[in-house]
């Protein structure tokens, strides 16, 4: 295998998918969005978070999981990283890692994630919460964990909780995609295809990947995403009420479709946009194309569950302006 080619000063909207973009800019621009944003940080900080995982969780570095350490700067190399966010690891069996914070994000790694995946897949997800860290997803997804934790707190505001889960539902359905865009940040700075398809597989099955098949774990992914019946479509609903991730064979799917797209070439040859605002590339347009792919995405799919979830979209105006009045009024209250 080749050594991955650097990709210097390449801006975050070269991976960013157009779901990601479409949901992010709009959830900005929902009435009362950031006013939630800003109450909510303003019972935390990065340095409450952070001193929390220093007393709780193993820091890494050239002294502690050297190796860890080494390609978790591997990445950051490649995806021209000038200033590599702290990263730990928690002592919990469950496989995961996810990046914290709100000015100065940082990462933790599960410990379950070392032992189900071997060094190169665990640099996969490194990369991934890097691509969080890069794309400006982090504030959003702590917001969110917050926003969870708080779920019974809310549901017991009247009027203004239904509008606060309002807001945690696209929030939710945000969440997803953005995992769409880390994956191919992943990729990027991975450079192995291959890699990427053990991750997934492994995320789905466990280790013995030695007993699965690529190609008929790609096919799952097309029945999964056959149009069905109403009933099929509400089912897929209910089967994402409360999750963060995608299904992993959803998001192998959706990465290979990228590929196949000819995107990942591009980029990895040079063609990419870069971080200079002087680069040629509107961002207001990128931004446009974003929200204009999605929604072709979403009407043409077939699954009646897309559908559902563009009237999701269309209420979440409504929601919004709830929960700024809610926060609005406490503040006249003095509360």
């Amino acid at each position: 295998m080749a050594e991955p080619t650097p990709l210097p000063d390449i801006s975050s909207r070269a991976w960013e998918h157009p779901a990601d973009r479409a949901a992010l800019e709009a959830m900005r621009k929902m009435p009362g969005f950031e006013l939630v944003l800003r109450k909510l940080f303003g019972a935390i900080s990065d340095r409450s978070l952070r001193l929390a995982t220093l007393a709780s969780a193993a820091r890494v570095d050239h002294r502690q999981f050297p190796d860890l350490h080494a390609s978790y700067m591997e990445s950051c190399r490649i995806l021209d990283v000038k200033n590599p966010p702290e990263l730990f690891v928690a002592q919990t069996p469950i496989v995961n890692a996810g990046a914290i914070g709100v000015d100065k994000p940082f990462i933790v790694l599960n410990s379950g994630t070392l032992v189900l995946l071997q060094p190169d897949e665990v640099q996969f997800v490194l990369a991934h919460e890097l691509g969080h860290v890069l794309s400006g997803h982090v504030p959003y997804k702590t917001m969110l964990r917050l926003l969870l934790r708080l779920s019974i707190l809310i549901l017991s505001i009247p009027l203004g909780g239904a509008a606060l889960m309002a807001i945690t539902t696209a929030l939710l359905e945000w969440d997803r995609k953005s995992e769409l865009s880390a994956d191919r940040a992943a990729l990027l700075a991975t450079q192995n295809p291959e890699l990427a398809t053990r991750v997934q597989m492994k995320l789905a099955g466990g280790g013995q990947t030695d007993q699965m098949d690529a190609e008929a774990f790609a096919e799952q992914a097309a029945e999964y995403e056959q149009g069905g019946s109403m009933l099929d479509g509400v089912l897929k609903l209910l089967n994402l009420v409360g999750r963060t991730h995608p299904f992993p064979v959803l998001r192998l799917a959706e990465l290979n479709k990228w590929m196949e797209a000819g995107d990942y070439e591009r980029i990895v040859s040079g063609e990419y946009p870069t971080r200079d605002p002087q680069d040629g590339t509107s961002v207001l347009a990128d931004i446009k194309a974003g929200g204009e792919a999605y929604r072709d995405d979403v009407s043409g799919s077939k699954d009646p569950l897309a559908r559902f979830l563009q009237d999701v979209g269309r209420g979440a105006k409504n929601a919004g302006e709830r929960a700024a009045s809610l926060f609005k009024k406490r503040e006249d209250e003095g509360e």
